[in-house]
């Protein structure tokens, strides 16, 4: 199956490609790049030389139509929204990176994001890609709205507590760290090395646009409407999302309840792992990978659950889910392409 990517000079962009290029059944045909037009990918990213040998292109819709079956969106917010109706009207499948798709109330989009949302069609038609949760609706899926990285780590580490009732869906509170290749390849003062170097900074409180993402995919698990507290925090390492979750228990349940209901949750799904309480996960563990670590704790002297999510920013939480969904829409086995163990140390 020949496939393209849209937004080509990235770092989700290079992880598609990256990751693509062990794919045994897609192959990378062409990479789209209005900034690069006309650029060789290996001139931008030289670490692919004579790896990857396309020369980044136009846009050309109908052309990329005639050779291409499915499309990646590298884009930032606010691009696909635009191209994507028209990928679609060529019967091209669409996976897209970015927020457009991922909220299905316009108001709430153009709250959070400060933009127009896409037209509720295509909203009501995108299916929310969180691979281990939404397989059925991802299979039949034209069109991707592929999770955002922190919602991704977020939602797997509290889904299966709050979906048995075990939680109180508007204790929760969420301390969220990640790397800084979260924040994109663009310039930015904020992750210059010396403002970002032995330094920890917390951002976008009570605004980050993955707080609506987050509770309104939790919300399709109860009747209740759920309101949480998130705090993102930067910190100085390349990768890594860790998420440290925090509810209340609705009644009493002991640590090995607990434990054994996220092993049985997670037991046919090859890319979330439960740690043992005595090994929680960390960042460098899942590091280049597709994988998301779990730990859960429970303190019986304050009634509280924790639970600890760790994923690879790049790769479970934006380039390597959005191939365990293709794989999943194409009928192929989910773990096709993404099989390689985690880089360590």
């Amino acid at each position: 199956m020949n496939v393209a990517i849209i937004g080509g000079s990235g770092y989700g962009s290079v992880e598609l490609a990256r990751l693509l290029n062990i794919h045994p059944y897609a192959r990378l045909t062409t990479i789209i790049s209005h900034s690069k037009n006309g650029t060789d990918f290996s001139t931008v990213y030289p670490h692919m030389s004579e790896i990857i040998t396309l020369t980044m292109e136009g846009l050309n819709i109908k052309k990329l139509s005639e050779t291409i079956d499915l499309v990646f969106f590298a884009t930032p917010s606010n691009v696909s929204k635009e191209l994507i109706p028209t990928f679609l009207e060529y019967g091209l499948t669409c996976i897209d990176l970015s927020g457009d798709f991922r909220l299905k109330s316009p108001t709430t989009y153009q709250e959070w994001y400060q933009a127009e949302a896409a037209d509720q069609t295509y909203l009501d038609q995108a299916v929310y890609g969180l691979s281990e949760i939404f397989p059925d609706q991802i299979q039949s899926a034209k069109l991707l709205a592929n999770p955002g990285c922190y919602p991704t780590a977020a939602l797997l580490g509290l889904i299966p507590a709050l979906q048995h009732g075990c939680i109180d869906g508007n204790s929760i509170i969420i301390d969220g760290k990640t790397g800084v290749s979260g924040a994109g390849r663009g310039l930015s003062l904020n992750v210059h090395f010396s403002e970002m170097n032995e330094n920890t900074k917390a951002y976008k409180l009570g605004v980050h646009k993955h707080v609506p993402e987050i509770e309104q995919t939790l919300q399709s698990f109860v009747e209740e409407q759920i309101q949480l507290t998130f705090t993102p925090h930067i910190v100085p390492m390349t990768r890594g999302i860790m998420v440290t979750c925090y509810a209340s228990l609705k009644e009493n349940v002991d640590q090995q309840t607990i434990q054994s209901l996220y092993q049985t949750f997670y037991e046919k799904h090859s890319f979330v792992r439960l740690r043992s309480e005595t090994a929680l996960p960390t960042t460098k563990e899942v590091y280049g990978s597709n994988y998301c670590d779990i730990g859960v704790h429970v303190d019986e002297r304050t009634n509280r659950l924790t639970v600890i999510a760790v994923i690879d920013n790049l790769v479970k939480g934006a380039s390597g889910q959005a191939i365990q969904n293709m794989n999943l829409m194409c009928g192929w086995d989910e773990t096709t392409g993404l099989q390689h163990p985690p880089i360590y140390p």
